[in-house]
């Protein structure tokens, strides 16, 4: 793992290179999962308790550090801890999910999204196909909780 971040980091540009914007924020509990035909965003979905803790500490990071939704390419970087080294879903559903909440979301006439309030229009990007370069990994802790960075290409 430490070879992998010094790896990126060097890709990245951070030895004296370009600085790129990047946004980093912690979620406590497992990921949203996308497995369902289903919107993570209806009011009656089981993971609408997960896309809100997203959608809130997205926020939270975004106010905090000035970013913007962005219609350029960006990373994706995910950290999945959980007590098991198996969590209870797979890297594709986690992705999904997450790329899904952090997208933005058009109007639509099939879907009410006033549940979510403020944060119906909150995103870090405006489509999902936005994002060319994926990592994840799963760490062992006592505690379910993630890590997202996105980073602009």
């Amino acid at each position: 793992m430490v070879d992998h971040a010094i790896w990126k980091d060097e890709r990245a540009g951070s030895s004296g290179g370009q600085v790129r914007p990047t946004i980093v924020f912690d979620v406590g509990g497992p990921p949203p999962v996308k497995n369902e035909a289903l919107s993570l965003f209806a009011a009656n979905h089981g993971q609408r308790q997960r896309v809100e803790h997203l959608l809130v500490a997205a926020a939270a990071a975004a106010k905090r550090v000035g970013w913007v939704s962005v219609r350029d390419s960006v990373e994706l970087d995910v950290t999945v801890r959980s007590p098991s080294r198996r969590p209870s879903g797979d890297a594709t559903n986690f992705l999904g999910g997450i790329a899904d909440v952090l997208q933005g979301r058009k109007a639509s006439h099939r879907i009410d999204l006033s549940h979510l309030g403020e944060l119906a229009g909150f995103a870090l990007f405006d489509d999902d196909s936005q994002i060319q370069e994926v990592a994840y990994r799963v760490v062992q802790d006592s505690a379910p909780s993630y890590t997202v960075q996105v980073t602009l290409r």
